[in-house]
């Protein structure tokens, strides 16, 4: 997966006296040099061969967008239902890519996690960056579609949108860690991964509006962790608003998602030589 010129690079930046930090906030200040060397390489093994590069990362959920609008809008009935479907489909985008992608992140890199000692977590970390980084990379095409539609900027995205891309990302984190690291026990977990994804998908208001289930399943949305965070992006790009519940929602499951995630990782840290 890694060059030799990265072997030696990586291998430069996490001495044994690095190694042995804490996980903290601060790992990610001592390991930038290594977060950025992850960051690079993972951008380049991804379109590694690949015509359109980068593209794909637009194109996939605007082909989603025309599929669905094309054949739900009719029974659907919401207005603008193009934006709404944008709105959505960008930001589970990112989730899907990390959360089927999490099964490899520590399975992908056995030969670095054999011969190198660092914090395996910032593999995790490199990953959800990247993926962030196409996530706002994205974020014009969004607003191509806002302006199209005729709703107006507000000031309080230079905010919110910061806002909600660092909830998202806290809690991919958390979720990148859990699977990467039980994907090392039980190999199944990557199908089922992929299984769950596409269910979480239809259970997210991205293709439909809350209001239209009925009361009795609105237990869904807050058993859903990325359910209210989906919410809060209608109401950056589709309009409405975000409701202070939704956010405070959000935030409070990449909280839980992201303890979680790092107690499972750190449970297990010790064995990652010795399994993969």
């Amino acid at each position: 997966m890694y060059g030799r010129g990265s072997w030696q690079r990586i291998a430069e930046l996490t001495t044994p006296a690095l190694a042995q930090r804490r996980l903290s906030s601060r790992t990610v200040i001592y390991y930038r040099d290594l977060l950025l060397v992850l960051l690079s390489k993972e951008f380049k093994v991804r379109y590694k061969s690949t015509f359109m590069g980068y593209a794909w990362s637009v194109l996939h959920p605007l082909m989603l967008a025309m599929i669905f609008s094309v054949f739900f809008r009719m029974f659907m009935r919401v207005p603008d239902y193009t934006l709404y479907l944008i709105a959505g489909l960008f930001p589970w985008q990112w989730i899907a890519n990390t959360c089927t992608g999490a099964t490899g992140y520590f399975l992908g890199n056995a030969g670095l996690i054999k011969k190198v000692r660092f914090h395996r977590s910032m593999l995790v970390l490199s990953s959800v960056f990247n993926d962030s980084i196409h996530f706002v990379c994205s974020l014009p095409v969004v607003l191509g579609f806002v302006w199209y539609y005729e709703r107006t900027p507000q000031w309080s995205w230079l905010w919110l949108v910061p806002a909600l891309i660092a909830v998202q990302a806290v809690m991919l984190v958390g979720v990148g860690l859990a699977i990467a690291t039980c994907n090392l026990f039980f190999r199944d977990l990557e199908r089922l991964t992929s299984l769950v994804v596409q269910m979480l998908f239809y259970l997210t208001p991205i293709v439909y509006q809350p209001d239209m289930l009925p009361p009795s399943y609105h237990w869904v949305l807050y058993a859903n962790p990325f359910a209210n965070l989906i919410l809060c992006w209608h109401g950056v790009f589709y309009g409405g608003g975000v409701e202070l519940l939704h956010l405070a929602a959000a935030a409070g499951w990449a909280i839980v998602l992201a303890a979680v995630g790092a107690g499972i990782y750190r449970a297990k840290v010790w064995r990652f030589a010795e399994i993969v």
